[in-house]
């Protein structure tokens, strides 16, 4: 499902009082740390993630990685912290909620 910009405008409103629930380190992305973001996703539906590494393009790689891997959708990333989406149906639904 792809969000139109009042979606993601909501959800960033949302993800302003989050903390990161995964930090990637310096030994980058491993099968664990891709499984724990899919994990938090299912069960909180909008998280961010925090990854320290040094290089933008690099970042911007794993961004990638990580949302082909969770079936996510990247909402905003700002510096190091990435704010990631996926809607879980078996959950109420945090777009409706936000209205």
């Amino acid at each position: 499902m792809e969000l139109n910009e009042a979606q993601r405008k909501r959800l960033r409103g949302r993800a302003h009082d989050l903390h990161p629930v995964v930090m990637i380190g310096q030994h980058g992305l491993k099968p664990t740390v891709l499984e724990e973001i899919s994990s938090a996703l299912d069960h909180h539906q909008l998280i961010k993630i925090k990854l320290n590494v040094g290089d933008r393009d690099l970042r911007d790689e794993m961004i990638e990685q990580v949302t082909q891997y969770s079936q996510s959708q990247l909402i905003q990333r700002i510096g190091n912290v990435a704010v990631l989406y996926r809607r879980n149906p078996d959950r109420p639904d945090i777009l409706k909620e936000a209205i």
